[in-house]
Order: C-alpha cells, then structure tokens, then sequence
C-alpha cells in the first residue's frame, strides 16, 4: 500500500506520542522524543496538531515529524524503517514540495536521524549541514547523587514562578504561567516532572522540565534554563542532577539532552552534573 502524509489533528495526538515512545531506545542516536511535542504542547493542543505531520502505510505510523518553528522540521523514523528506500523518497518528495503541506519555500531545516537513508537523499538533493549539535547522555542504572540544592516539584500554584525564571534564562522568552498549564494538560506531560531550584534565599533561580518515555526508556530533559542574575554558581549543573534523580524516579533508563555545540558553557554545565558527551549531529539546511 502508498504511504501516507497525514495531519493527526487534536484526537490523534495520542498516538502519535505513543509511537514516539516506543522508538526510544539507549542504543539510539538522538531523535524526536515525545517530550518534544510536550513542551511544544504550552502553545495549546490545538496548536501542536497543526504542527505535527506522520507518514503511514496500511495503518501503521512510520515517521512523525514536528514543525518546531518556522522552516524547521524535526524528523524521526520507526527503527525497522531506517533504510527503507520507498519511505525515505516519499519522505524527501513531502518535504521538498510545497504543496505538500510540509516546509514552505525558501530557508528550512530538518533533523533527521544520523544514518537514516533519508538525510543521504537529502544529501543528493543539495541539502548541506548546518552547525553541530552535541547531545549528552546520563545513565540512570546507578543511583543520582544529591543535587545539594532545594529542589521543588512544580505544580498549579507554581507555575507563575517556573514562568518567570523561564524568561529570565531565555532571552526572548514570552512563557507566561497559562503556557504552563497548557503544557501540563497534554499527554505527554503525565510521565513528566517541572522542577525549580533555590538558592539560600529563597530565590528560584532554575527551572527545569523531565520528560518520560515510559519505564525503560529514555528520558528527556527539554529546557534548562538558569536565571541570568544567578548564573556561575553551579546552580545549573545542580538542577541538572536534580532531574536525572526526577527521571530515575520516573522509572527512566538514561537522560538525555542536547545543546548547540557553540554553546560550550552547556556542555560543560551537562558534564559537570554526570552527563557524557555523545557523537555531534548536524540538521540539513537548504537556502533561501
């Protein structure tokens, strides 16, 4: 049977965020995980379906991908289907025409998975790399040392708080508190955790949200973010433990991260909290 381009809509969210679940794996590389379409989930369900596209054949959901921003399509595929020649041309066709209701004209981005036969047309089609991405990865199979912080669980009443030091580590950032509850209606945010960190006078000065992918999965740390009238104090490192202990709780096998790799103060902040550097990753970039 033909694959299938489809538009999940608000009813079939769902699912899927359920396949995304299921294609999380340790022996991975880095891929669209379901707490992607979590914290994309703060502009509202309705929102998030129009955002997200998944190519199917006789029922089953091959690839998903997440329009996360403008020209940038971020792209994952079932693990069995990583060669599949017939996937990977319809895939390049949906993304390369218009019409198709995926990537409009002009500059556009896709991560793709590393390897997948889909970035090598890509490739053939004049698609270049664009600048490195280092993802970072924290085994949860030893227990998590104590963050050596006061650590808080978000929940309703907080959300204003986690808000604000989101904007205040995010330059740019509108995240207001209805955001947050929006994010926290959705699906994916049953297997997540919000935390803040404390300084010793009681100022929130990190935020960070864990997203789950069930028991045995990796988990996903997406953002981190760290007050800027707070920074250079370990702050960021500490709430970083602080969520691989939250994954770890969540039943989680590792977490997992990434950061451009121009952003050196990340990288070393993820390293410093027990997090090892995992091979760079580059989008494919087509110009204007």
């Amino acid at each position: 049977m033909a694959i299938v381009l489809g538009e999940p809509g608000i009813d079939g969210l769902s699912e899927a965020v359920g396949v995304l679940r299921e294609w999380q794996d340790d022996g991975a590389p880095m891929q669209l995980h379901p707490g992607d379409l979590g914290w994309f989930w703060r502009s509202g369900a309705e929102a998030t379906a129009a955002a997200v596209r998944t190519w199917g054949r006789n029922g089953r959901i091959l690839a998903v991908g997440l329009l996360d921003g403008p020209g940038l399509l971020r792209l994952t595929i079932a693990p069995d289907a990583h060669q599949e020649e017939e996937l990977a041309r319809q895939l390049v066709q949906d993304v390369t025409r218009p019409e198709r209701g995926v990537l409009s004209e002009g500059k556009a981005n896709i991560e793709a998975p590393m390897g997948a036969l889909v970035d090598d047309l890509l490739c053939e089609e004049g698609w270049d790399t664009d600048e490195p991405w280092t993802p970072l990865r924290r085994d949860l199979t030893e227990p998590v040392e104590d963050a050596g912080v006061r650590i808080e669980v978000v929940g309703p009443e907080q959300a204003h708080v986690y808000a604000a030091v989101h904007r205040a580590a995010f330059d740019g950032s509108r995240f207001r508190g209805e955001g947050w509850h929006a994010m926290a209606a959705g699906s994916p945010y049953a297997d997540a955790r919000c935390l803040l960190a404390y300084d010793d006078h009681g100022n929130a000065v990190a935020a960070v949200t864990v997203w789950s992918a069930g028991p045995g999965r990796p988990g996903l740390l997406e953002p981190m973010g760290v007050h800027r009238e707070h920074r250079r104090h370990g702050y960021g490192g500490a709430i970083t433990v602080a969520a691989a202990a939250a994954l770890q709780e969540l039943g989680s096998s590792s977490a997992l991260v990434c950061t451009p790799s121009s952003n050196t103060g990340a990288v070393a902040t993820y390293k410093s909290a027990g997090f090892r550097q995992q091979p760079e990753t580059r989008d494919r970039y087509r110009d204007a």
